[in-house]
């Protein structure tokens, strides 16, 4: 007698399997992320066609296949198409993930607005909100939607029979957690529905040259649910960065087969929808104090765009009788704290028994090293409460013996911050080529020892 399969349990958070429900993940450990999820049921009682036959696909010499080339429609959103890699490449799958409220559907559907102006249908496939909820939204943005196609669905055989008839242009899903794929019994947004349902669209994105954009919902820690199986079946994973309180969204892309990753996209969320920001630089430094301890300016690079950042540090007297406190905002906190013990070894500084907060105005992430020289700024002028002028911009990478190293792009950063004023730039030594023109008084130095007298020179 055939023996019945048994149920099994997976993290919500990780994807880790068991055999049986635990309440604490040994792989990730998170609590209470253990969810069952039956067996699937067999292709053929699914409706679904199994896997080989006389329609499996053949194998063919790579020379006869057409390559897709480059992005052959646009968003009509410049910033949006920057991410993308410069528009939407026939078949891609893009998945794009951010806190609720964000400006996820309200930005698809902008584009969706803007495909469908060249008279072709858009299907959107909403499994949360009504027609009506969506017709509201549209009506606020402005958007008639005489070629947008709303289907109410959640399975994905109801998803895909419009496509024949309609012949789309692109596809919204919204979201991929509420989509269910026939023959598995776990619930919507378990880790075996979402994979399998990502795995029909991908089918039916790539075999009809059709662009898919999945709406995925994020985890409390911000990463997409899901987690990385999703990510890693999909084309391009977008990210929305910043909370729902600051007007200013930033869309970042953190994988993109079709173009550069790490590239960023600036919005800024009105009453009227998401509306562009083609200068973010002037949006991060404008309300810079010029005469106050711990703030700076420097030039960071997102993908091929130069953009000004203010970067500002505070030192105090630590309150607590226990370890002072390490708060960092918009830095990556290994790296800030590598800092802070560089300035301890090299510049003799006693921050050990003071409480320390870094951080990157307007919510802006920066990974990059080139920042590492500005954050010592920031606290050497914070600690001895001396303010940098305003005109000077820093921006270097920083090793272990308080040397400083190249960083790439220097002259693009140094043209950017010319535009806005600054006049003066301290960097590493043999940096800049000098051959490049900046319009900038620049100082070079070797080490972080040289900064404080770079700095009030």
């Amino acid at each position: 007698m055939a023996r019945n399969p048994k149920t099994s349990f997976s993290c919500a958070n990780c994807g880790n399997r068991s055999p049986k429900w635990l309440g604490r993940c040994p792989a990730c450990g998170s609590w209470n992320s253990f969810r069952e999820e039956a067996p699937p049921t067999p292709a053929a009682a699914s409706g679904w066609p199994a896997l080989g036959g006389d329609n499996a696909p053949e194998a063919r010499p790579l020379s006869t296949v057409s390559g897709i080339g480059v992005a052959t429609a646009t968003t009509g959103i410049a910033e949006f198409d920057r991410v993308l890699g410069g528009g939407i490449v026939p078949g891609a799958v893009i998945l794009i993930g951010g806190d609720p409220g964000i400006g996820k559907s309200t930005l698809l559907l902008q584009a969706a607005a803007n495909i469908s102006r060249r008279e072709r249908p858009v299907l959107y496939v909403t499994g949360e909100e009504s027609p009506a909820q969506v017709k509201l939204r549209a009506a606020r943005l402005d958007i008639e939607g005489e070629h947008i196609h709303l289907l109410t669905a959640t399975a994905v055989p109801d998803i895909v029979a419009p496509i024949d008839t309609l012949r789309p242009a692109a596809m919204i899903i919204d979201s991929i957690q509420t989509m269910h794929a026939p023959g598995n019994a776990s619930p919507p947004g378990s880790l075996n529905q979402i994979r399998l349902v990502t795995a029909h669209l991908t089918r039916e994105a790539k075999t009809r040259d059709l662009p898919i954009f999945l709406i995925g919902h994020v985890t409390k820690d911000g990463a997409i649910a899901g987690p990385r199986v999703l990510e890693h079946m999909v084309d391009t994973v977008l990210y929305f960065e910043t909370g729902t309180q600051d007007p200013f969204r930033l869309l970042r892309a953190v994988k993109n087969r079709y173009g550069a990753t790490s590239e960023v996209g600036v919005f800024a969320m009105t009453g009227s929808g998401l509306q562009e920001v083609n200068n973010p630089s002037q949006i991060f430094i404008t309300e810079r104090p010029d005469s106050l301890p711990g703030s700076l300016a420097t030039a960071t690079m997102e993908g091929s765009r130069p953009i000004m950042i203010e970067i500002q540090g505070l030192v105090s007297a630590s309150v607590s009788a226990g370890i002072p406190r390490r708060t960092i905002l918009g830095i990556d906190k290994a790296r800030a704290a590598l800092m802070i013990a560089v300035m301890e070894k090299r510049l003799r500084l006693p921050l050990a028994d003071k409480d320390v907060f870094l951080n990157v105005i307007g919510g802006l992430k920066v990974a990059e090293p080139a920042i590492d020289l500005a954050m010592v700024a920031a606290l050497i002028s914070s600690h001895g409460e001396r303010p940098i002028p305003a005109a000077t911009v820093v921006i270097g990478e920083v090793g272990l013996a308080g040397e400083l190293r190249r960083i790439p792009q220097l002259a693009v950063r140094l043209r950017e911050a010319a535009k806005f004023g600054f006049r003066r730039a301290i960097i590493p030594k043999k940096n800049l080529d000098p051959d490049e023109e900046c319009n900038m008084n620049v100082a070079e130095i070797t080490t972080i020892a040289e900064l404080p007298d770079a700095l009030y020179r």
